[in-house]
C-alpha cells in the first residue's frame, strides 16, 4: 500500500521558512565557506546585500528512499510501447552515463546547488564569529533597560494573569471560615432533631421549631458565594532595572597629503566594514568619527567617508582630541570604549613619541580595546613607537593592510571573539 503524507497546516506565503531555516542550520559550515568565498569577489560597499552562493553537490547529503535488493517486483513505466513482461533489456553501450545536466565523460558530473541568502542571513553569517573584545556590563545609566520579575500576587490584574489555583484556594478558605460556626450549629440541631424523632411521631411543636431553625441555617450556608471578587488573585510582575552594556567606538583616520587615494580607499574600506559590523550587532552603540592631518576634527559619517583633505600629518592632534571627547562625554565607569585608528604610518618625527606617551598615560588606561591599522607596508616612526606598546598592553593590537584582499582577514583577526581562533 502506498504511503501518502499530506500537510494540512495553515501557512502564509512564506510557508517554506521553516525548511529554509533547517537547511541553513544543517549545512551551516558549507554555507559559511561559500560566504567567505563570496566576500573576496565583492566590494566592501556592496557588502550589505543579498548573495547567491553555490554549494558543491557532494557536500549536500540528503536521506533518500529506495527499493531493497532482491524480490520480485512488477514495475509500470509510463510511455512504454516496446517491451512486455519477461523481456530482457540489453545494457546500453558507451559505459556509465553522467548524472545531472553537467555529465562528463568520466561519469562523475553532478549539478551544484545554488542557494540565495537574504541580506540578513548573509550579514549574520559574515559577522557571526566576531565581537567587540572585552565587552563588559557597566552600571545602570540614565536610561536603564528593564525586565519583568515575579512579585507575588495582587487583587487586580488582567484575565490572562489570573492565578486559578491561588484563587480557588482562597475561595475555599473563605467559605470554610464563614460557614464553620453555622455548620457546627446545624450539626447540633440535626442531632437534636434526630433524638426527638426517635421519641415522637414528628408532629409536635418542638420538632417543627427545630426544622425551621435547620432550614434557616441551611439557607444561610447556601448564601455564601462559591467565588467572590475578594478571592481573585492575579500574578503580579514588577519592572526591575538591569545593567546595560554601553559601548562607544572611535574611528580615527589620517587624511593628510601622504595618504594617497589608494591608501585612503583602504582605510575607508576598513572603516565601512567596521561600521557595518558595529551597527548590526550593537544597536545602541555610539560611533565617533575623527579625521586629522595637521589638525583633528570630529566629523559626521558623511564627511568621514567622502570629504577630501590635504596637508601634513600630526597624529597627536587626533589622539589629544580623542582624550578630550572621552573625558567630556564618555566616563570610563559608564562606557565600554573602543578605538580603531587607520594611518599610513607617516608622521612628524618628534610627534610619534608624543603619540606613544598619550596612549600610555591617557588613552589606553581608559579603553577596552585599541586597534591600529597601517595601510602601508613600510614601517615608519609611528609604527616603531606603537610596536613598543604591544608587550605592555594586551588590549592594544596593530596590523598592516597593503591590498584590498587583506582587509577582511585583518578585520577578523582584530575583532574575533575571545577564545576563537582567527
Amino acid at each position: 500500500m502506498a504511503l501518502q503524507i499530506i500537510d494540512r497546516r495553515l501557512a502564509g506565503k512564506n510557508k517554506s521558512v521553516g525548511n529554509r531555516e533547517r537547511f541553513v542550520r544543517r549545512y551551516k559550515e558549507q554555507i559559511a565557506d561559500a560566504v567567505r568565498r563570496a566576500v573576496s569577489q565583492r566590494g566592501i560597499r556592496d557588502m550589505e546585500q543579498a548573495e547567491s552562493i553555490t554549494i558543491p553537490r557532494k557536500d549536500i547529503s540528503e536521506p533518500v528512499f529506495h527499493h531493497g535488493q532482491g524480490g520480485i517486483r512488477d514495475t509500470v513505466h509510463p510511455g512504454n510501447a516496446e517491451h512486455v513482461r519477461g523481456d530482457r533489456i540489453e545494457r546500453p553501450l558507451g559505459g556509465a552515463g553522467g548524472r545531472g545536466s553537467q555529465a562528463s565523460d568520466s561519469g562523475e558530473g553532478e549539478d551544484d546547488f545554488t542557494f540565495t541568502l537574504t541580506k540578513e542571513e548573509f550579514m549574520q553569517l559574515f559577522f557571526e564569529d566576531l565581537a567587540l573584545p572585552h565587552l563588559l556590563r557597566t552600571h545602570i545609566g540614565e536610561n536603564p533597560q528593564w525586565k519583568s520579575r515575579r512579585a507575588g500576587y495582587s487583587q487586580d490584574g488582567i484575565p490572562n494573569n489570573l492565578a486559578v489555583l491561588r484563587t480557588m484556594r482562597g475561595a475555599l478558605g473563605r467559605r470554610i471560615a464563614l460557614g464553620k460556626s453555622t455548620h457546627r450549629e446545624l450539626l447540633a440541631l440535626q442531632a437534636e432533631l434526630d433524638a426527638l424523632l426517635a421519641q415522637d411521631d414528628g408532629t409536635s411543636e418542638a420538632v417543627a421549631e427545630l426544622q425551621r431553625r435547620i432550614d434557616a441555617l441551611t439557607a444561610r450556608i447556601d448564601k455564601i458565594p462559591y467565588l467572590d471578587p475578594i478571592d481573585l488573585r492575579f500574578r503580579a510582575r514588577t519592572p526591575v532595572p538591569v545593567p546595560s552594556s554601553q559601548a562607544v567606538m572611535f574611528c580615527v583616520m589620517d587624511v593628510s597629503g601622504s595618504m594617497d587615494e589608494t591608501r585612503k580607499d583602504l582605510a575607508k574600506r576598513f572603516f565601512i566594514l567596521l561600521y557595518l559590523f558595529l551597527t548590526r550587532h550593537y544597536e545602541t552603540i555610539d560611533i565617533v568619527f575623527i579625521r586629522h592631518h595637521t589638525q583633528a576634527a570630529e566629523v559626521s559619517e558623511e564627511q568621514f567617508f567622502h570629504s577630501t583633505e590635504s596637508g601634513g600629518t600630526v597624529v597627536s592632534s587626533a589622539l589629544a582630541l580623542l582624550d578630550q571627547i572621552i573625558r567630556a562625554r564618555y566616563p570610563q565607569g559608564d562606557w565600554n570604549i573602543y578605538v580603531a585608528q587607520a594611518s599610513d604610518g607617516d608622521n612628524f618625527t618628534n610627534d610619534s613619541g608624543i603619540c606613544r606617551n598619550l596612549l600610555v598615560d591617557k588613552i589606553l588606561p581608559l579603553v577596552r580595546y585599541f586597534a591600529y591599522v597601517q595601510v602601508a607596508e613600510e614601517e615608519q616612526n609611528l609604527w616603531d613607537e606603537y610596536s613598543q606598546l604591544m608587550p605592555l598592553f594586551s588590549h592594544f593590537a596593530m596590523r598592516k593592510v597593503a591590498a584590498p584582499g587583506d582587509i577582511y582577514p585583518v578585520f577578523r583577526d582584530l575583532f574575533k571573539k575571545e577564545g576563537v581562533a582567527a
